[in-house]
């Protein structure tokens, strides 16, 4: 039988993202993490694979028509923001188009068995752009583009787990109306961006298929644990998902500068092992995980690290 292997995608294109002087969502995130998983020896139990560009037909599956040219054009003509907090440089598209199309070839490698499950240390982050906005730093929906293409491939239920502190408005806007993507997100509140109540649970035909765990400023290991064992897990449990994604964001981690959650390293540790033994017990060990946020470089270096090295085993 084959060893299980575990994914890594990551490309130097998104280095080339300038975000500028003083901004936190910057190049040295993922020199961290790329740096920590080599000091500890992960990165060399790894397949280590670059990042293919995500085709306009992918980003327009979650992206409304006409927004990823225009991206491009405001981007070719200078633009240096496209929100108050999505500052962006001339590399920024092509740096997008690797981190929306990353996430997608990783799930093509698990879906065919090439991997057990994937890592994408990628960025520009995606889980707040909407389907046509720019937004908290985010400029295409990596998870969401993840999730249809897995669906394009033939999966019927995917679920999405997001566990930045940030709630990620973008990505349950996308599926709020459809019952085969079950989005559930642990994440601070109040916060940014302002939405993810418990009582939105998806609209329509999508009802119920949207699970909110807002958790207080304060809370750490016990809070997001808890809550991820006691709420979402027997939640993404009755859905039967066939692919599990998660927006990997260690923004609650105790150290990091834009919150107040008090998550510990050992806590995403603790976290990325029961999401992993989920997926091999319900999803067939299919998991695609996805950097999201994280801005204490050491907080972030080494949550990361125990996130992968869970995934590895």
């Amino acid at each position: 039988m084959k060893a299980p292997v575990t994914g890594l995608v990551a490309d130097p294109v998104c280095a080339l993202h300038d975000t500028g002087s003083g901004h936190p969502e910057r190049a040295a995130r993922l020199a961290a993490v790329l740096e920590r998983l080599e000091a500890s020896g992960l990165a060399a139990e790894l397949e280590r694979v670059r990042a293919p560009e995500a085709t306009r037909a992918m980003l327009e599956r979650v992206h409304e028509a006409g927004y990823p040219a225009d991206v491009a054009a405001r981007i070719d003509a200078g633009a240096r923001a496209l929100d108050g907090d999505t500052t962006v440089s001339r590399d920024s598209y092509r740096a997008a188009l690797a981190a929306a199309g990353g996430a997608a070839h990783a799930v093509e490698r698990v879906l065919e068995g090439a991997w057990s499950n994937a890592f994408c240390a990628l960025r520009p982050p995606g889980h707040h752009a909407e389907a046509a906005q720019a937004m908290g730093f985010c400029l295409f929906n990596n998870a969401a583009v993840a999730a249809r293409h897995a669906q394009a491939l033939g999966v019927e239920r995917v679920a999405i787990l997001d566990w930045d502190v940030h709630h990620g408005n973008g990505t349950q806007h996308v599926f709020e109306r459809d019952p085969s993507v079950f989005y559930a997100s642990l994440h601070q509140w109040p916060l940014y961006p302002g939405t993810g109540r418990a009582e939105e649970r998806g609209l329509g035909e999508g009802e119920g298929a949207t699970l909110n765990c807002p958790l207080g400023p304060g809370s750490g290991d016990v809070e997001w644990i808890g809550a991820l064992e006691q709420r979402v897990l027997p939640a993404l449990e009755a859905f039967r998902p066939e692919l599990v994604i998660v927006s990997a964001g260690f923004d609650a981690h105790a150290d990091d500068p834009l919150a107040g959650a008090r998550v510990s390293t050992a806590g995403f540790a603790r976290m990325s092992e029961l999401v992993l033994a989920f997926a091999r017990e319900n999803a067939g060990g299919r998991l695609v995980s996805m950097l999201e946020g994280g801005y204490d470089l050491g907080a972030l270096a080494a949550s990361a690290e125990a996130h992968v090295g869970a995934l590895r085993g």
